[in-house]
């Protein structure tokens, strides 16, 4: 028997039921699901220092359990001493199991780590997908923190199949995504 990650076996069982009853869907390929999640990290510093964006790619790396990928500036900005095709962050999508790991751990070890927790805002992007940013690296138990040399923040976007911003915060409340209590008008 196949492995399958605790969070897709609870989404199939528990969430995709609660939801059908929550939007009354008529079938189940209505529900929402969550189809990626892409971490960014922007490592303007690198400019000065090459040697910071491969840490950076290396510590994303780690923290995804997938290789990220440069990504590299698209115009010359002389004010920043940008030059084209210079490298300026690193990004990782990731996809199916590893997404549902990388969410577990997120949530059960990474955001409880965060000093000061009290949960994370509820804004969405107006089309059912969340974009959460992380101050630090560190939060995460797979960096180590006497090798680090700069504090790091990245985005993490949660991407879903949501029509509506209702239906993508929904979808991300059952998952276990620890939001703000959120008071309705």
């Amino acid at each position: 028997m196949a492995y399958v990650p605790t969070l897709k076996k609870r989404y199939k069982e528990e969430i995709v039921p609660a939801l059908m009853k929550e939007f009354s869907y008529s079938t189940v390929m209505q529900v929402p699901k969550l189809e990626k999640i892409v971490i960014n990290q922007g490592v303007g510093a690198t400019i000065a220092d090459k040697k910071i964006i491969d840490t950076a790619t290396e510590e994303i790396t780690l923290i995804a359990g997938q290789k990220a990928v440069q990504t590299k500036s698209k115009k010359d900005i002389s004010n920043f001493k940008l030059r084209k095709k210079m490298p300026i962050g690193v990004r990782v999508t990731l996809r199916r199991d590893h997404m549902y790991e990388f969410l577990d751990r997120l949530i059960a070890v990474a955001l409880p780590r965060i000093r000061d927790f009290r949960g994370i805002e509820s804004k969405m992007d107006g089309n059912g997908n969340y974009t959460l940013g992380v101050p630090e690296q560190i939060i995460f138990p797979e960096i180590v923190i006497d090798k680090i040399n700069k504090i790091n923040g990245m985005n993490i976007t949660f991407v879903t199949s949501a029509n509506s911003d209702e239906e993508g915060f929904a979808l991300l409340k059952e998952i276990g995504l620890p939001f703000k209590n959120v008071k309705k008008n």
